[in-house]
């Protein structure tokens, strides 16, 4: 008996009659669930007191016995239909289906002596001697409060939850946590209630502009501004496996905790010494205060973590309505061409001739850039606190305030032979010669680090004033951040709410006249400091990015626009057309040991981030001591692959693995993410775990490998505490399975057995795998391996096929775009739709007869032994159609 069952039965006594079978199969619907009871039914079936409230569709046939009468409030359900008050309607008649909706009631069985035997939470079965076929009954409880502890999927995951607590029951098994207050308030610290004994991964505000992931088994290791907790509440006999791959049994479970909106109030969690979960809710603006808030923290549970966060985001989505998911929104066109950003070459020294300087060293190196970002340095900006004064004061320089929307003196004419007109001029001219499909421009949320300058004659029109960022205690509590401890000081030039949309529409007008195609949009996360006066934090944020938003389908095409430092759920839950976001800290050249915590933390953080956007894993030096590990990162990313290389400073080698020659990267269809073995573990400094991130293309997975081990640390996590990096493994050993690779029978086909040809790109070897087995993979640190998994089709009785693709590109399967298959009495045809030009392979288990590629035979080579078939595809880097003759 499982250990739902027990609990059930401690909490549900009952006595056991003569059972009668029936049969009770819910079929999920939009709203809940439909029951059908078949015509046999009796009224000698047990029905425990349940009072858990779930959302159900009722529908039952008629015996000329009644089933028992089930009790809906002040309504009673019965053979007659539904009676409330003493009314009668809908009246059922034996034999016929009758339907009863209940929507947002509380549903509770009668408790009654009548035949039968226990049923399970999840599996409600009955045993005893029949006249009918077997029993069977599902229902997803709802997250509620029993005896003192938080239950969720009919476990308990909190105890001594406080009294104050409020759940309110959301659509497919979900809740809304809540809390009530004595006084209103602007800012309430929630007690939930004791955590401890389930392993657990979170994501949490370590800096003011950004996330990264943590580990733990206890609400003490619960940092303040965490926006996501997922739970690993397995039994007890399945966490005696956690190195397993197959982490799909039937014992596996997680919760999930949203932090969210909830009108002008914005959620956080934390943990206390005490293993104390807690939720935090803030206006950001003393006069927005409330005594309750209901709907604060969004509970869900389910077996599978990744459709767990899809299902969540999407309930979200529908209840709130200020934000979208990823699959109704637009994704721009670049992220499917190669890119360059100037912003690692030049930070703000950015200039027109060190531009044309970059984009020719590409050129020539035959790895041209289809989009660029033209990043921070373009603007008109004028620091008041540098005026007369050889010594800048550190942090002055964030109080840079913007005075125009055009273009500086930089990208206007001096004369000179190698400057240009303006900036139309300078973009036309770049596009034309180097052939660049899109340019983008940055500038901040709130115009520049400083805002706008409220004194300047182009911004008066604006109304802009003068505001004094105030941090929450959440941000001082983890790190300080030099740039918004220095806008507290020095203030922000901050545009009246109300004009907002017509600055942007202003400058984004401008800039679209000047041939730029989109803009990355930087500094977000500052709008929570400011809300005061303005209704608050959340609101601001909703004004200023729905404004944006506007401006964006107003002035560019295809939804052109980059958010960055905006991983705040006020930002988060605001997201209702942008559908790019930076996904981590910038990419830091010169710093060594924050390689390793950059690819993590993207990871990581794209569980949620990915949900709603499409996470931009940003730049890297392809010319790098880590270039390989960045350069491979990004192949399985889902994202834009871009660099940020200093002219003439390019590892072309690298760049080829993911770039091809027209310009296109092979894009995978979703955000990578750590695969579900990797979830609950720290890849960086636990001294014994490789990273594993995940991804899918057309007809194949692809999985990452990457040692984090021994060459960085996590911000606010105590070194001393883990493995010293002295005692960490030269090498650290892994498996890697088919079963990495979520979602990998939706591109397998019908003709798939479960079996997947896995190659790996470094070593260049092939393996059959079954579904379920595995390869050993050791790395040293800061080493990777990619491996291309795909699933083995049966095309006729003596052959079995897989197309990996192109074997010298990080993300092989990205280029096999279909497959097709004849058979005829004389043998089988395969034609595969190929992208790109390079060598091609795949897994064949018999040698062909030859092999066609656009009308003309090519030579192919065989290994009778692996079963590994290659070919050159020649020419121009178009979709090719190979066709292999068995």
């Amino acid at each position: 008996m499982s250990s739902a069952a027990q609990h059930l039965l401690k909490t549900f006594p009952f006595k056991m009659f003569r059972a009668t079978q029936c049969l009770l199969k819910p079929l999920p619907v939009a709203n809940g669930y439909l029951i059908s009871l078949p015509a046999n039914f009796t009224t000698k079936t047990p029905l425990p007191y349940l009072s858990t409230p779930f959302k159900l569709h009722l529908s039952w046939s008629l015996s000329s016995l009644s089933p028992p009468p089930l009790f809906l409030k002040n309504k009673t359900l019965s053979s007659s239909g539904v009676t409330s008050d003493g009314q009668t309607s809908d009246s059922a008649r034996p034999g016929e289906d009758n339907t009863v909706v209940i929507k947002e009631e509380e549903l509770t069985w009668q408790n009654q002596e009548i035949s039968g035997s226990y049923p399970h939470v999840s599996d409600w079965k009955s045993n005893g001697n029949s006249d009918g076929g077997g029993a069977k009954m599902t229902i997803t409880a709802k997250p509620s409060i029993t005896d003192s502890g938080l239950m969720v999927g009919g476990r308990v995951v909190c105890n001594r939850v406080a009294e104050n607590l409020v759940v309110s029951p959301e659509s497919s098994g979900s809740a809304f946590l809540g809390a009530t207050s004595p006084a209103p308030r602007s800012r309430h610290v929630f007690n939930v209630g004791v955590l401890e004994g389930y392993r657990f991964i979170c994501l949490f505000r370590a800096k003011f502009w950004w996330m990264i992931p943590r580990v733990g088994k206890s609400a003490s290791e619960i940092p303040m501004e965490t926006q996501m907790l997922l739970l690993d509440v397995r039994e007890e006999s399945a966490l005696d496996d956690e190195n397993s791959s197959d982490m799909t049994s039937e014992s596996t479970f997680y919760v999930l905790f949203l932090p969210v909106l909830d009108g002008p109030f914005r959620t956080s969690l934390q943990g206390t010494s005490e293993n104390v979960l807690q939720f935090c809710v803030e206006s950001g603006d003393p006069s927005v205060q409330a005594s309750q808030v209901l709907e604060a923290v969004l509970i869900n549970s389910g077996d599978n973590p990744f459709e767990l966060l899809k299902n969540s985001i999407k309930i979200l989505e529908k209840r709130k309505g200020t934000f979208a998911h990823i699959e109704h929104k637009k994704a721009p066109p670049h992220l499917d061409w190669f890119g360059w950003c100037t912003w690692d070459a030049f930070y703000t020294e950015v200039n027109p001739q060190g531009i044309r300087e970059g984009l020719q060293s590409f050129l020539e190196g035959g790895c041209p850039p289809k989009f660029l970002i033209i990043d921070d340095g373009w603007q008109e900006t004028i620091n008041e606190f540098h005026k007369g004064s050889k010594l800048h004061i550190d942090g002055t320089q964030f109080a840079t305030r913007l005075v125009d929307i055009r273009e500086n003196s930089k990208f206007k004419s001096s004369g000179s032979e190698s400057s240009c007109i303006d900036l139309h001029d300078f973009i036309q001219t770049i596009k034309e010669r180097y052939r660049l499909k899109f340019v983008y421009m940055w500038h901040a949320i709130i115009g520049y680090w400083g805002g706008v300058l409220p004194s300047s004659k182009m911004m008066e029109k604006y109304n802009p004033k003068l505001a004094y960022p105030i941090q929450s205690p959440g941000n001082i509590g983890n790190l300080r951040d030099i740039a918004v401890d220095s806008l507290e000081k020095y203030g922000v030039g901050m545009i009246d709410p109300e004009k907002i949309f017509h600055f942007y529409n202003d400058l984004h007008g401008y800039l679209a006249s000047s041939g730029v195609d989109g803009v990355k949009v930087d500094v977000q996360n500052i709008l929570e400091t400011i809300g005061k006066g303005y209704g608050g934090r959340v609101l601001l944020t909703r004004q200023y990015q729905f404004a944006l938003d506007e401006s964006i389908a107003r002035n560019f095409k295809d939804n052109s626009l980059i958010c960055c430092m905006s991983h705040n759920s006020d930002s988060i839950y605001s997201s209702r057309k942008s559908a790019v976001a930076r996904a981590s800290e910038d990419f830091m050249p010169k710093e060594p040991t924050f390689q390793t915590v950059h690819i993590a933390s993207v990871a990581f953080n794209s569980l949620l981030l990915g949900e709603i956007v499409v996470p931009d894993w940003d730049t890297f030096h392809s010319n790098h001591s880590t270039a390989e590990f960045h350069g491979a990162a990004r192949a399985l990313g889902g994202c834009a692959v871009y660099v940020s290389d200093r002219p003439g400073t390019h590892d072309f080698r690298i760049l080829k693995r993911l770039v091809l020659p027209d310009g296109s990267v092979l894009r995978a269809k979703y955000p990578g993410r750590p695969t579900r073995d990797c979830l609950f573990k720290d890849p960086v400094m636990d001294g014994e775990s490789l990273l594993k991130i995940w991804n899918l293309n057309k007809l194949s997975g692809v999985v990452g490998v990457f040692n984090c081990q021994g060459a960085g640390n996590w911000p606010m996590k105590d070194a001393e505490a883990v493995p010293v990096l002295a005692s960490t493994p030269t090498f650290l050993s892994g498996h890697v399975s088919p079963l990495d690779v979520e979602y990998l029978d939706q591109v397998a086909g019908d003709n798939w057995r479960g079996d997947s040809a896995v190659y790996a790109f470094y070593s260049g070897s092939l393996s059959r795998l079954s579904k379920k087995a595995n390869l050993e993979v050791s790395l040293a640190v800061l080493k990777c391996e990619i491996f291309t998994i795909c699933p083995v089709r049966v095309l006729g009785q003596n052959l079995q096929f897989a197309p990996i693709g192109l074997l010298d590109m990080y993300n092989s399967g990205g280029a096999v775009e279909a497959l097709e298959h004849t058979n005829h009495p004389a043998g089988c045809r395969v034609k595969i739709s190929v992208r790109g030009c390079g060598r091609f392979g795949a897994y064949s288990s018999k040698k062909p007869l030859s092999c066609i590629v656009d009308m003309q035979e090519e030579e192919f080579q065989y290994n009778a032994e692996g079963g590994l078939l290659t070919l050159k595809l020649q020419g121009e880097c178009s979709l090719r159609e190979i066709k292999i003759v068995y």
